[in-house]
């Protein structure tokens, strides 16, 4: 079984880019199961959600202590959130950080992706200048990290579950599959 967990802030997308992820592996023949953890719901709050996918039916319904991926849709939850917790050796992280680097004080251990999932939204016009909404930009990135979900997978997932702007979110998901580089310990 491959176990998901996504970081980010509400209004950024984080629960719609677990349905994506599980869609896509869904049309790939997977069993999957995607799930939301929510705290305070409101804009601006920490938001978790969490995704499964496996060859064998998906019984198992808590969240997810030892993911064997991590997306974090926004690096400033790096302080003061341990996103990294439970995360298996050798497990892969990907990071939306300005400028696709990645902050030095990350433990090295863990395989690292990254991309600047803001910039590609925000020059798509997906969400707003101030607040971009960058989950299918995010996508495009896990597809190049996982090479279990195919780009075009993840890419008709995201026409069908986009609410608006469905060819802009297809083109940012692509544009961030270009620009997600692993760095190099």
């Amino acid at each position: 079984m491959i176990e998901v967990r996504f970081h980010g802030r509400g209004g950024q997308g984080v629960v719609v880019a677990s349905e994506v992820l599980a869609r896509a592996a869904f049309k790939m023949g997977f069993e999957v199961a995607s799930f939301p953890f929510f705290g305070v719901e409101r804009r601006g709050a920490p938001v978790t959600a969490y995704a499964r996918i496996d060859k064998e039916p998906i019984r198992l319904k808590s969240s997810i202590y030892e993911p064997d991926y991590v997306v974090v849709l926004d690096n400033s939850l790096l302080k003061g959130v341990d996103v990294l917790e439970g995360l298996k050796a050798g497990g892969r992280v990907l990071l939306n950080h300005p400028e696709g680097k990645k902050p030095e004080s990350l433990p090295k251990e863990f395989r690292y992706f990254v991309l600047d999932a803001t910039s590609i939204a925000a020059s798509h016009g997906i969400g707003s200048r101030t607040a971009p909404i960058v989950n299918t930009a995010i996508m495009g990135g896990f597809a190049k990290m996982c090479e279990l979900v195919s780009l075009d997978s993840i890419l008709e997932s995201i026409r069908e579950l986009a609410p608006a702007k469905e060819e802009e979110n297809v083109a940012a998901a692509r544009e961030a599959f270009d620009k997600t580089t692993e760095l190099v310990r």
